[in-house]
Parts: C-alpha cells; structure tokens; sequence
C-alpha cells in the first residue's frame, strides 16, 4: 500500500459516463476561474481539499477556503475540492488525488513561482502511509508524503504554506520541509488526531487553526502557537492521548510570510458550525 500511495494509485468505480462527464466540467470551471498573478505582488493561491466523502471534510474544506482566502487576499485566486456539506449535493470538484494535481497544475502555471504562494489545506481521514482519499464505494486511494512532495517539486512550488488536517499527519513533515516552505499538521508522525466523526463540522485542527487561531490579525507562527494550546486544552477535557501538532517553517520562509502577515484584515470573524468539542461533551 505505501508504495501505490508513493506511485498516487487511486481506485474509481462504478461511475457512469455521464457522472464522469459532469465531474469533468466541475473540474474545468473551477481551473478556469483562477485569477493570473499580479506583477511586483505576492500573491497567494489557495487549494482547499476535503479528501473524503464525509460531510465533515465538505464543510471544513469549504470554511477553510473562505478564511483563508480572506486571510490572505486570494479571492479569485482559490479553488475548493470537496464532497458533500452533509446538506446537499456536492457542486464542487471531488477532492481526489488527480483532482489535486490538476488544481497545483494549474496553480503553477498561472502564478509566478518566484513571487507568489500557495497555501494548500487538506482534511480527511489519515494512516501512516499518508492522507486517505475516500468517495463512498466509488473512490479510494492515498496519497504519500513523498506523493504530495514529488508534485510540488515537480511542479516548481516552493513558496507554500501546506496544512494537514489528518491522523498520523506528521508523516508529512520532514519530506515536505524546505528552505522556502512552511508545513503544519494536526498530529504527529505516530499520533492520531481527533473531531473526525461524519457528524462533526470541524475536526479539532481545524476548529483550532482555522475556525479560531487564523480568523485573528496576529502571524502565523502566533496563531499556530494559539492552536496548539486549544487543542491540548479540548484534549485533556476530553481525557484524549496528545495529538502532537507539528510546524516547520523553512529558514526563507520570512521573505513571504511576513508580507502575508502584514496584509491579514485588522478585524478578526467569528468562528461558524459547532465547535469541534461539542461531540465529546455528549458522550
């Protein structure tokens, strides 16, 4: 299995023409819609992902588009992959592996890799070997750090931002650092996260980073500081064995985070949907 989740095998079936056809076009709307850079501005792209058919990941994926796209000025310049929100059919591109090279794909070619960033969000369901995409009994597949990291180097992306929201997601950490990359993750290599029941709308990572730490005008490296005490302090009331949120932020990373930083909306938005925790205050 690790190494078909490092060759980016993923399983489809029983899919009809017709359905294919109709995710085609989904896909081609969403690429078309993204905005060209602007010369002499760091600009930053936003890829947000629910890898997983749960309605979980369709709400958090789609939040966490909105909030980041905010944060960092990327409307226009953001591209949603996800199922279901749990309330109607999807209308979004599903958040498959090829999906997600398909949208670096075209990110790369519309930015200017020497100037602008991208800022790259996942949730779903995770393992060892990596992130698990699932779509009901039509898709499965995984996608391996060295997968997710061939695709960026490939592709030329080195100013990034890349967040995973997933168990044992920490496996992405050191095959994903870079001089010029930052990588935060829910958990540790050997660690799972939690908030992850299909009921839920937020997973405890992105209740804590995106629901609440990155609404705020304060630096990245702050805001992941506020996340990881939330969900230490959700942890312990609910009797949890640490997750371990991971961060790298690469030696060059300043050129382009500060700059970003400095452009978050003085006026922070409130946090939206249930907090992760609810769930487990009715156990």
């Amino acid at each position: 299995m690790v190494v078909q989740a490092n060759n980016g095998i993923t399983v489809e079936r029983g899919r009809t023409p017709h359905i294919e056809l109709a995710e085609h076009r989904r896909l081609d709307r969403a690429l078309a819609r993204v905005a060209p850079q602007r010369k002499g501005v760091i600009d930053a792209y936003v890829v947000a992902v629910g890898l997983d058919s749960d309605a979980v990941f369709g709400r958090e994926a789609r939040e966490a588009a909105r909030v980041l796209a905010r944060r960092y000025g990327a409307e226009g310049r953001t591209i949603v992959l996800a199922g279901t929100n749990g309330h109607a059919p999807s209308d979004l591109p599903r958040g498959s592996p090829g999906n997600i090279a398909a949208a670096l794909a075209r990110v790369a070619e519309v930015m200017d890799r020497r100037e602008d960033v991208l800022i790259l969000y996942t949730t779903s369901h995770g393992a060892p070997l990596g992130i698990i995409y699932n779509d009901g009994d039509q898709g499965f597949g995984a996608i391996s750090p060295i997968r997710l990291a061939d695709m960026l180097e490939t592709l030329g992306i080195q100013r990034r931002l890349v967040m995973i929201s997933a168990c044992y997601s920490g496996v992405f950490v050191a095959p994903l650092a870079s001089e010029e990359g930052v990588v935060i993750t829910a958990a540790s290599s050997d660690r799972t996260s939690f908030g992850c029941q299909a009921d839920s709308d937020w997973t405890f990572f992105g209740d804590a980073l995106i629901n609440n730490a990155l609404r705020k005008a304060q630096p990245l490296a702050e805001a992941d500081r506020e996340a990881t005490a939330l969900i230490a302090a959700w942890e312990v009331r609910g009797n949890l064995v640490p997750s371990g949120p991971q961060i790298e932020i690469g030696a060059r990373a300043a050129k382009w985070l500060d700059v970003l930083d400095k452009r978050v909306p003085p006026v922070a938005t409130k946090p939206v949907g249930r907090p992760a925790i609810s769930l487990l205050d009715a156990r």
